[in-house]
């Protein structure tokens, strides 16, 4: 595509399709360099349209060779259609049909090559195995379509190919029948229905030579319901995890959200080749193996849980995306909002909660507050797209979560539960836009949430000034609050939000108040309250407060937004210790070291000597002593409270970055604590020790996080005591979160002991798990966010490597992915060739695979957060990417919204 017929697609514009598909019935015979495709569609007008409208038929579809076109079972010659790079038009259907458009059968015969499909989209290989990926747009690269979301139909399938080299044929639905080719020598067929309507882009396909593991759940009114996970041979050890995991989100679903499995079998097939995570795709789930595949030799604590939450995502998307979808493409966080919310208390309840929280809002404070302040910021439902692989977004997914989880405080549990029942049993079967899920909770629980749908349509992330004053005379405290929400990309001048802000006030003792609002009903104090912010400027009275309280504001962060709060030191210290919601207490370590790191940051530029603060190292030693004293205390939110700001955090919080002085203070803070608490932090690392079989329960992976977190901070000391005990955990680590972890460790340090080993550790560390690409991704990730210099010239060094794929999607997210937007400090060197090499790689990949050339573009997108030397040289590296020839819509659209 070049880059003049890129063009926008806006929300006003929506229309109805003139026709719907009843039926879908489609044939695949797979061969080596091609496949074809036969697709007989029952096509009917929509009389919703007006007649006029149906005149004409009008197709997508991409990258097809046309072969053969019937209407009503007679062929149609080359002057009665139109054939482009993006449609196949079919003009005068009343003058070919001999009368008027009703009803009439379409058939298409197209030839495709999926072994050359190097975008991932549509049908493609992956290895040996054919698999299909046609969200969003992709099922037009299979065959000429309605390819939107509001056209469902029922499918049926049938699937031809070489019996010994895909033994395995699957698709949506059920299977109704198999058998052997007639006269053709080793090809079999397998036939798939699907009952249930759904539109293109949750079609799937999968045919290769796979094992499977088996199992089977039984529902709530007694069905017997069988799964199945497809893997290679060589993975089918690593598939017992995901199976607990699905069962597990099946009753969870059932339980919580009154949401049965409808179909008689769920399969979920792994594929080293995919642009995503994971794809929803109704009753066969097609799964990015690092998202599936799970075994404690060569699995992290982290990907467990990754693979726990990502299977639970897919499943319930059955519901929440598959039975009720979107009306339209600016309606997805209709169906990823409310799904990363429903598998996000899935993980909270499987695990410690308020770590949950925490991560996930560490996560959304660093990438998707970027995002808010960024070129590509956009609404919850955006208003229009140039390319809508583009809005995969975490303003799609985590802040479309966060407006959900709004709305579940401000409804209770009780009232949310009676919405969500409400709109599935309303829209079940059809497809739906966010208006129709937030009305569907406004009618069931009787709250307007005219105010509240704000948060859909306004981009940007919204900011708390807070303040407040304490009347001794009248034992009143007044909480002042005033919101306000930055300019984005077209909008300006906001309206306020309905911001639901949940407080608490603690006396000097760490005592939770009684919270009376002047005007209350006797009966309405609380400890902990949800105040509905609705106006510019609220204040808040609350009464009989004895004496001046400290304030604990927006717990369990109840809303996403900037808080800002003039906290001293010694305030955050106390709410560290005593305030009683978990996740504020983490949020006051963080404000501590932002506040510390600040200070340190003034005294670099200024050429003073850097002092590790005596607070933060108070701070550090209490948490510390506590987790010695007290072993029933949740390891994990111990762990969390030692860990310091991230450097990708503190580089957005900051209105104009400076890289260096952020990695330097917080490195001289690590390294500084590491060193006066070594003694503290050797006793954790020895009592978090255990010879016990593997778990990965939530106590085992909190213990591991906290003895890894410990000897991290100990390489940091230079010890040659604790560089032997990193040494002795990497060779005999009994699973890869120890063993990653000591890599992790060693390739890091920068003593003179360490150079000496780490080379070795890492070639050792190749050699023993060159055989498993996933565990490669992590060795190519440990090098290049390693935060030593050189970092550049080791990543291209590891763009020769014999194991380095440019066109896998994982190789490119951990090697130049990984690289680009962690390692801050080797990217941002000053001389801008961080820059130059992800351009170039962009490049490079927007030839293969646009729609990863156009997320690595991210980095580059935030320019505006550094110096001006930094901006110009990250634009002149967008503008020379912005004049290069065919480019494809995807970086199209980055680049233009980035340059200036």
């Amino acid at each position: 595509m070049k880059n003049s017929s890129a063009r926008t697609t806006y929300l006003k514009d929506y229309r109805p399709p003139a026709f719907t598909i009843e039926a879908t019935d489609l044939s695949f015979d797979l061969y080596e360099d091609h496949a074809s495709v036969i697709s007989k569609l029952l096509f009917k007008r929509n009389p919703q349209e007006d007649a006029a409208s149906a005149d004409t038929l009008i197709l997508q579809g991409q990258m097809l060779v046309l072969e053969n076109l019937l209407l009503n079972g007679r062929k149609l010659t080359a002057d009665q259609y139109l054939v482009d790079d993006e449609t196949l038009t079919i003009p005068g259907l009343s003058v070919i049909l001999s009368g008027a458009v009703e009803e009439f059968d379409f058939e298409c015969h197209v030839r495709i090559e999926p072994q050359n499909n190097t975008a991932l989209e549509g049908l493609y290989k992956s290895k040996k195995m054919f698999c299909t990926q046609c969200e969003a747009e992709g099922f037009r690269r299979i065959t000429y379509y309605l390819d939107r979301p509001d056209v469902m139909s029922k499918f049926t399938t049938t699937i031809t190919a070489d019996k010994e080299k895909y033994p395995i044929l699957l698709s949506n639905g059920n299977k109704i029948a198999s058998g052997s080719v007639e006269n053709e020598l080793g090809r079999h067929w397998v036939s798939w229905e699907d009952p249930f309507r759904k539109p293109s882009y949750l079609f799937a396909l999968v045919a290769g030579n796979l094992l499977s593991l088996d199992d089977s759940f039984t529902t709530c009114s007694g069905r017997d319901i069988a799964l199945q996970i497809f893997v290679e041979e060589k993975d089918i050890d690593k598939c017992d995890h995901a199976m607990l995991s699905l069962k597990n989100a099946m009753s969870w679903d059932e339980e919580v959200f009154g949401r049965e499995y409808d179909l008689d079998i769920f399969m979920i097939v792994a594929v080293d080749d995919f642009n995503m995570g994971a794809m929803e795709n109704k009753g066969l789930n097609v799964f990015n193996t690092s998202c599936v595949l799970a075994n404690p030799k060569t699995t992290t604590d982290l990907s467990f849980q990754r693979v726990e939450a990502v299977v639970a995502h897919e499943y319930f998307h059955n519901w929440s995306g598959n039975r009720v979808t979107c009306r339209d493409w600016f309606q997805l966080s209709l169906k990823e909002g409310f799904t990363v919310f429903r598998d996000s208390e899935f993980s909270a309840d499987m695990g410690s909660r308020t770590v949950k929280r925490v991560d996930d809002v560490a996560f959304l404070q660093t990438v998707q507050f970027a995002e808010d302040g960024g070129p590509m910021a956009h609404s919850v439902r955006p208003d229009s797209y140039m390319e809508i692989s583009n809005f995969y977004t975490v303003t799609i997914y985590e802040k479309g979560a966060e407006v959900v989880r709004m709305i579940h405080l401000i409804l209770g549990a009780e009232k949310f539960r009676a919405g969500s029942d409400l709109y599935f049993e309303r829209h079940d079967g059809q497809a739906v836009t966010t208006e129709d899920f937030v009305r569907a909770m406004e009618d069931a629980s009787g709250i307007d949430l005219a105010q509240f749908r704000n948060w859909y349509t306004q981009a940007g992330t919204p900011v708390l000034l807070v303040s407040g004053s304490y009347d001794a005379d009248s034992k009143q405290y007044t909480l002042s609050v005033e919101q306000s929400c930055p300019d984005t990309p077209g909008q300006s001048s906001k309206k306020p939000f309905h911001i639901p802000f949940r407080v608490g006030l603690m006396d000097s003792h760490g005592q939770e108040l009684m919270l009376k609002l002047a005007g209350d009903d006797a009966d309405a104090a609380a400890t902990d309250r949800v105040l509905a912010l609705l106006q510019q400027k609220q204040q808040f009275v609350f009464e009989q407060i004895e004496r001046e309280p400290i304030p604990s504001l927006l717990r369990g962060f109840s809303a996403p937004v900037r808080l800002r709060y003039d906290y001293t030191r010694e305030q955050l210290f106390f709410l560290m210790v005593h305030d009683s919601d978990g996740f504020n207490r983490w949020n006051a370590s963080q404000l501590l070291a932002i506040d510390i790191i600040g200070e340190l940051q003034a005294d670099r530029a200024q050429d003073r000597e850097l002092i590790l603060p005596q607070s933060l190292v108070d701070a550090y030693s209490g948490v510390l002593n506590s987790a010695l004293s007290d072993p029933t205390l949740d390891k994990a939110m111990i762990a969390q409270l030692l860990s310091l700001p991230t450097q990708g955090f503190l580089i957005e919080r900051a209105s104009l970055a400076d890289v260096e002085s952020i990695h330097a203070v917080r490195e001289f803070l690590a390294d500084g604590l590491g060193k006066t608490l070594s003694a503290l932090f050797a006793r954790v690392y020895s009592d978090n020790q255990s010879e016990e079989e593997f778990k990965a329960d939530a106590a085992s992976v909190a213990r591991r996080a906290l003895k890894n977190l410990a000897l991290s901070y100990l390489l940091r000391t230079g010890d040659e005591e604790y560089l032997q005990a990193c040494e002795s955990q990497f060779e005999g680590a009994s699973n890869m979160t120890d063993q990653l972890a000591a890599l992790r460790c060693l390739v890091n340090s920068d003593t003179e002991a360490a150079g000496k080993v780490k080379q070795q550790a890492l070639a050792s560390f190749y050699k023993q798990w060159s055989h498993e690409p996933l565990v490669v991704d992590q060795w190519f990730v440990v090098q290049s966010t390693c935060q030593l210099s050189g970092g550049l010239s080791r990543v291209k060094a590891l763009l020769d490597h014999k194991d380095f794929e440019i066109r896998n999607p994982n190789k490119v997210r951990s090697l130049i992915g990984a690289f680009c937007g962690q390692n801050h400090i080797g990217f941002h060197d000053v001389s801008g060739s961080g820059y130059e090499f992800l351009a170039d790689q962009v490049l490079v990949l927007d030839k293969l695979n646009p729609q990863i050339a156009s997320r690595l573009l991210t980095p580059l997108t935030r320019w505006k957060k550094y110096d001006v030397k930094r901006q110009a040289l990250m634009q002149v590296q967008l503008q020379r990417i912005k004049a290069e020839k065919n480019l494809s819509k995807d970086v199209i659209e980055v680049v233009e919204k980035s340059t200036v």
